[in-house]
Order: structure tokens, then C-alpha cells, then sequence
């Protein structure tokens, strides 16, 4: 059987599931480009990415399925977690079943979809509320992320109905690429942070804004004024807040 070979892009996936329907052919294995330089594949298919051919696939899971349900393949796919064939599995599903596969969890594509798109989009939740802005020379507003998921694309949404009046920059140091939000557009930028602790993601001194070390100790004195020691729940706290997150709090930097 035939290996499909992808650009890593969701668009090329989407195009792999088109190009699958023309061929009347299954792969045997979907997988990213970046991942088949060491390794010597029988019968490989190099699949061009069609925006067009992507858009007619994502049009018609639009018509089967829930608009939540038609986010899960995407979600997925935003896990990194090598489940190209899951999302080409669960997409032909849709198209080759003549009723809705939403609720059949019997399918053990459909229960490994639900299952991993609620994983993506609580890591998603999570991340708003533990994005913390601080305040450049620039006047730029920047943010460090480092989610277990590429969840970036998810949230962007959120802060540019929030903050539209203002510049800001969210960066996933993990993955090594950010948004910027310039008042106009969202554009998808890489940068060298070099101005960046990346143990904790603040911006270093030289970097920030003259105001923004005194609004930070204002806060750390705040939550620490507030936090009552009797009532200092460590187990809950880490239940409602991941450890992994306080790095990237300003109450929790010392």
C-alpha cells in the first residue's frame, strides 16, 4: 500500500483526503515530510497541498457534521500527536456514512476524535488564563506561552477581541514562533529573544517598559496581601492551576 507524504500542513492533509477520493485508494500511513528523511518508505506519494482541494473537503464536513464536531479534526491535528491516519480515518467516516457519526462512540474513530479534541481545547482554556502580558520600550505588550499542544492558532481570537487597541505578541517558546497583532492584521512571526528568560518567559530589564517592574511588584504584593497563610491550599492550588503554568506568573516569580 501506498504512504501518503504531507507538508505538515493542515491544508496538505485536508488535500491528502481529496487526493485519496481520485486515486479510490487508502494509504497506508499518512505522514510530514520532516519525518521521512532518515527512513526509506515502500511506494511513497508526495501530495501537493491544494488550497482549493482542501476547501472543497473542509465544505463538505461542514454539510455532515455539528460546527463543533467539524472543528475536532483540526483540533486534533493541532496536538502534534502523529494522528494523521485518526483524522483521515474519522474524516472519510463522515463522508462515506449516510448518517451522523457525531454520537456513534462505538466507532473507535469517533471516540479517539472526542477524546483528543476535549484534551486540545482544555489546553487551550488553560492557556487564556494563565497568559500573562508584559509591557515593552516599544510599548509592545509580549507574551510567553509553552503549551503542551500548538494551541496559538486556537486563542488568537480571544486577545484580538480583547485587546484590539493595543500591540501585542504572543510567543510559544517551545515551538519558537509567535503572533504579532499590530492593530490591523494577525501575522505569524519568529523571532530572537534574546531579551527573554526563556525559564520563565519575562522580558529582561533592558527590554521592559520603565512602569512595567513597578505594576508587576504592585501585583506580587497584592497576591501576596490577599493569600491568607491559614487558608494556604497547595493541593487545590495546583489542581486549579497547574504547576507548569507559575513560571509564567507574575505572582509567582520571585
Amino acid at each position: 500500500m501506498t504512504t501518503f507524504i504531507y507538508d505538515n500542513t493542515f491544508e496538505g492533509l485536508l488535500t491528502a483526503v481529496f487526493d485519496s477520493y481520485v486515486m479510490k485508494a487508502r494509504p497506508a500511513q499518512i505522514l510530514p515530510q520532516n519525518e521521512i528523511q532518515s527512513q526509506l518508505w515502500a511506494n511513497p506519494l508526495y501530495i501537493s497541498t491544494d488550497e482549493k482541494k482542501a476547501e472543497r473537503v473542509w465544505n463538505g464536513l461542514e454539510k455532515r457534521l455539528s460546527k463543533n464536531s467539524m472543528q475536532m479534526p483540526y483540533r486534533a491535528f493541532l496536538s502534534e500527536m502523529r494522528v494523521e491516519m485518526l483524522i483521515y480515518n474519522f474524516i472519510r467516516l463522515a463522508f462515506d456514512t449516510p448518517y451522523n457519526i457525531e454520537e456513534n462512540y462505538f466507532n473507535e474513530h469517533v471516540l479517539e476524535m472526542k477524546k483528543l479534541s476535549r484534551k486540545v481545547s482544555r489546553e487551550a482554556c488553560r492557556n487564556l488564563e494563565f497568559v500573562r502580558f508584559q509591557k515593552t520600550k516599544d510599548n509592545i505588550y509580549y507574551a510567553s506561552v509553552s503549551p503542551e499542544y500548538n494551541i496559538l492558532p486556537m486563542i488568537l481570537k480571544h486577545f484580538e477581541e480583547r485587546y484590539p487597541d493595543q500591540q501585542w505578541i504572543i510567543y510559544d517558546i517551545r515551538r519558537k514562533y509567535g503572533f504579532l497583532y499590530d492593530l490591523q492584521t494577525t501575522k505569524q512571526i519568529n523571532l530572537e529573544l534574546d531579551n527573554v528568560n526563556l525559564s520563565n518567559g519575562q522580558i529582561n530589564s533592558d527590554a521592559m517598559s520603565a512602569n512595567e517592574d513597578t505594576f508587576r511588584q504592585m501585583w506580587k504584593d497584592y497576591f501576596n496581601t490577599m493569600a491568607i497563610p491559614e487558608r494556604k491550599n497547595l493541593k487545590l492550588q495546583m489542581n486549579l492551576m497547574p504547576k507548569r503554568f507559575w513560571k509564567y506568573l507574575t505572582e509567582k516569580i520571585d
